[in-house]
């Protein structure tokens, strides 16, 4: 099979980029699919980073990311287009592509660097029902996680049909010197406490017990009320917003707040197809097709970070790379059997089973 491209890579985010940029530094020509309108989005709403080398806010490290991808010649981004299933074979892989939007009408596509037509790519403006299919050797797969539903939320109930927004979206404006019930502990609870030390908000929080772990960086933050539930029943909709709780004490309590956002954590979103999910919904590297690499928050219900992510997107790429030269692809350090200690990736399990919900 002829491929003029060497690597595909599903995923515009930290992991998907730094799989790019370490692809063309060993000069593999590698196609990136994201289905928002520009590289790194989640980024861009993350106002203040404290993990990362070299940066403080998201925004300047997706402008940075952005810059990056625009000199890795080797790599065309393809704006505005969803993988909708993968599938892997003895020889290569394919994978289906969707516009994003109306059938028919195709998503902002942006081509950076010069490489020429991509392997089974048709012309642009081209949409049919059973989507466009791509081919080459070898993917990464670095969709990441998207938001829980609330209503597959077992220990919150009350929230059908209520439109309730996620924490990352709120003003920090609107909040100020308000009483504000988040349901969930996830990390974006901690951003914006970090983000935003001015703010005046009292910030009720309601989490189930798995989730006391993610509490542990904002537990002293005098503006917090962490409140473990094992079942949240959110009253009718009104002003002021009223939820009835039953602690893991067995107490029973009404909160009460002038808004509630949602912040329950995340849940991978891997395309259908060849890629492999363990029991918690993620897809260990170790696991998958020997043509398919997963990178970034899709790997682990744990190691959730952007520093991971990124590098589990170079690693994924290198690994592609050896392949291609008929050399093991393991990670970890070699015993005195000669075996690894590690299949590749992080470990799905650490410590207890994996959280169904995500986070990390």
């Amino acid at each position: 099979m002829d491929m003029d491209t060497d690597l595909l890579i599903v995923g515009g985010g930290p992991a998907g980029c730094a799989a790019a940029v370490m692809a063309a530094s060993v000069g593999m020509r590698s196609v990136l699919i994201e289905s928002g309108d520009a590289l790194c989005g989640a980024l861009r709403r993350i106002p203040a980073v404290r993990n990362v080398l070299g940066v403080t806010n998201g925004p300047d490290l997706a402008a940075a990311i952005e810059a990056d991808l625009g000199r890795c010649d080797p790599c065309r981004v393809e704006l505005g287009r969803r993988a909708t299933r993968i599938d892997a074979y003895d020889d290569h892989v394919e994978v289906t592509v969707q516009p994003v939007g109306p059938l028919g009408a195709v998503g902002s596509v942006r081509a950076v660097g010069c490489m020429g037509p991509v392997g089974s790519m048709e012309p642009e403006g081209f949409a049919q029902a059973s989507g466009t299919r791509l081919t080459a050797p070898y993917v990464v797969v670095a969709t990441g996680v998207g938001p829980l539903d609330p209503e597959s939320v077992e220990w919150l109930g009350g929230a059908a049909g209520r439109a309730l927004p996620p924490l990352w979206e709120a003003n920090p404006a609107a909040i100020d010197d308000r009483t504000v019930l988040v349901l969930g502990a996830d990390r974006p609870l901690g951003t914006v406490a970090l983000a935003h030390p001015e703010l005046r908000t009292r910030f009720v929080v309601a989490y189930p017990p798995e989730d006391a772990y993610k509490t542990e960086e904002i537990r002293q933050n005098p503006r917090m009320e962490l409140v473990a539930v094992h079942r949240l029943e959110l009253g009718p909709v009104s002003a002021p917003v009223t939820a009835e709780v039953r602690t893991v004490e067995g107490e029973r309590r009404t909160l009460t707040a002038d808004l509630a956002f949602l912040n329950l954590g995340s849940a991978p979103a891997p395309p259908a197809g060849a890629v492999a999910r363990d029991r918690s919904g993620y897809c260990p590297p170790g696991s998958q097709h020997p043509r398919v690499f997963t990178a970034g928050d899709l790997r682990s219900v744990r190691f959730q970070r952007i520093a991971t992510a990124m590098g589990s997107g170079g690693e994924a790429a290198l690994g592609a790379y050896y392949a291609s030269r008929g050399l093991p692809t393991e990670t970890g350090m070699s015993t005195e059997t000669g075996l690894t200690t590690e299949t590749g990736g992080p470990p799905t399990e650490v410590g207890k089973p994996p959280d169904p919900t995500g986070g990390g």
